[in-house]
């Protein structure tokens, strides 16, 4: 008889998730039969603490507990201790440890292209690890964000942004599927074909902020490769 392995994702309003239908397909696929993915749906973070973790092995997480699940953990590793953000948690003998493999999600998914200087626009647990990947790369970048933090701007004024910006970043859940008509509000005149402007949302493929993007000539991405290579590297941490 086979022991089930449970491998699921935490967060909120997950029913669109990318993840469960990626890793049960994977799972079907290299015909791991005992393996299932299934979504955690919290509408608070402290319901994590009733979730029954037998047969339980891996977690990821997603918006919008990336950053409120780390007090919950046992470890976290160095990376994303210093991300300040948890994306996937392997889970050994009743014990949490948590992981952030977004931030080589989006490494990767760059392909080694040269950029001068990135403007990101969010401020959550994704956003953080793109800060991580950045500055990796040695990439300058400033952050945009709705509320005034010593280490970010607001909206107003992007012009000389945008103009001094060679890689635009949507971290923010803005355009997501069903609100599709929604954007960041950014002076898209001023976009052209010197930009790369990648939406790490995935659904819809192409996004409100993506489409006004190609419009002005912009190379433009969204997440899904992101979301794959993340996936995969989850998948690996678990199996290690």
């Amino acid at each position: 008889m086979l022991i089930k392995k449970i491998y699921g994702l935490i967060g909120k309003d997950i029913g669109y998730s990318f993840s469960r239908n990626y890793f049960n397909s994977k799972f079907k696929k290299l015909q791991i039969l005992e393996n299932e993915y299934i979504n955690f749906d919290l509408k608070n973070i402290s319901d994590f603490k009733k979730i029954n973790l037998s047969n339980i092995y891996g977690f990821n997480v997603t918006i919008p507990y990336k950053e409120e699940i780390i007090p919950l953990l046992d470890e976290v590793s160095v990376e994303a201790s210093i991300i300040g953000a948890v994306n996937t948690i392997k889970i050994i003998n009743g014990k949490l440890k948590g992981y952030n493999t977004d931030h080589i999600g989006f490494s990767k998914s760059l392909k080694n292209k040269k950029y001068n200087h990135a403007l990101i626009f969010g401020y959550g647990g994704a956003s953080k690890a793109i800060k991580f990947s950045l500055t990796k790369s040695n990439i300058e970048f400033k952050v945009v964000s709705r509320q005034m933090r010593d280490d970010s701007i607001n909206y107003d004024n992007l012009e000389k942004e945008i103009l001094n910006s060679d890689l635009i970043i949507n971290t923010t859940p803005l355009g997501t599927y069903p609100n599709i008509e929604n954007k960041i509000p950014i002076p898209y005149n001023l976009i052209n074909n010197k930009h790369t402007c990648y939406d790490l949302i995935y659904n819809p493929v192409k996004t409100s902020f993506l489409n006004e993007c190609e419009k002005k000539g912009a190379i433009i991405k969204n997440g899904l490769e992101m979301l794959e290579i993340q996936a995969e590297a989850s998948w690996d941490i678990w199996n290690s």
